[in-house]
């Protein structure tokens, strides 16, 4: 291991630890790191050897690689989080990334499915196995609570109080909230955690965690994509339009646009920030203004 790939597995370990970043986080971070060691040492040069100049010119290849604007803005902050984090340990002298700059983060507006699709597709899986009860929770539950998938799979077992209808999620940097069981969620549930439902999974009773795969373990972020192409396929939703992070932007989208209050749905989402809860009341704008005129005698010339 290198000097710098030392530097940098100890920068990820005080993230992990001190920062309590996430692991999406973390593998993004090491990914821009790494790439840029890779650069550097393909231009024989070294790391307290770095300019400004020479990470202008790492992003300006960036761009003529036709990288997204918003994937070299993520990577300057990757590049310039490490390199302060050098100066403060005493690694570097200066910090040549203090005034790098990226390509600016778009806000795009997150595309929610209509609430038809959301009913249809719920209503498709049928009660006939296992798994048809598991799906049917957890999509029950990626909408009924807007949970990213991080922290669905998350879940164990004690973190359900059916008595108060809650669910404890935890969420980035360890942070814990509570969310609301709806009635529809309450009875997926009810229905998976039954004989026919999650105790017809081997070792169902080893495995803490609520949702499982078919093996017993615990059900994983990739699994759960799987689950959720298979069952948008079935009633004809395309791939490229659904996710698990779709059912948070339609569950956040919904709520509003049936009057919510923003912040309600700020903590029902998670977010530090209300800015960032903000960007579904646009959604919902739009989606009204759409809707109005399609539907509204006088809203066309």
């Amino acid at each position: 291991m290198t000097t710098s790939e030392r530097y940098l597995t100890e920068y990820l370990q005080w993230l992990t630890i001190e920062k309590g970043r996430s692991r999406a986080t973390i593998e993004a971070y090491q990914r821009d790191v790494t790439k840029l060691l890779a650069w550097i040492k393909d231009a024989g040069t070294e790391l307290d050897a770095l300019r400004e100049r020479d990470l202008e010119r790492y992003c300006n290849q960036l761009r003529l690689q036709k990288r997204a604007e918003t994937s070299i803005a993520r990577t300057v902050a990757s590049i310039r989080g490490w390199f302060a984090y050098l100066v403060v340990e005493g690694y570097l002298a200066n910090d040549p990334s203090i005034r790098l700059k990226g390509g600016r983060r778009g806000r795009s507006l997150p595309k929610p499915l209509a609430e038809e699709e959301i009913t249809a597709l719920l209503d498709s899986i049928p009660d006939t196995s296992p798994s048809d009860l598991r799906d049917r929770a957890l999509l029950e539950l990626l909408y009924g609570t807007g949970a990213r998938v991080s922290e669905v799979v998350g879940i164990d077992l004690g973190d359900l109080d059916f008595d108060e209808q809650l669910i404890l999620v935890t969420g980035k940097g360890s942070k814990q909230r509570l969310v609301p069981m709806g009635a529809a969620l309450t009875v997926a549930l009810r229905d998976y955690l039954g004989a026919r439902g999650r105790g017809s999974f081997p070792g169902a009773r080893k495995d803490a965690r609520l949702f499982l795969n078919a093996r017993g373990g615990a059900l994983s972020r990739q699994g759960v994509d799987l689950i959720i192409d298979k069952r948008a396929l079935h009633v004809g939703i395309e791939r490229s339009r659904i996710s698990a992070h779709v059912f948070r932007h339609s569950c956040a989208t919904h709520m509003l646009a049936h009057g919510a209050d923003i912040r309600v749905v700020q903590e029902l989402l998670g977010h530090v920030s209300i800015s960032t809860t903000q960007i579904y009341t646009a959604v919902a704008v739009t989606s009204l203004k759409r809707e109005y005129h399609n539907a509204h005698p006088r809203a066309h010339d």
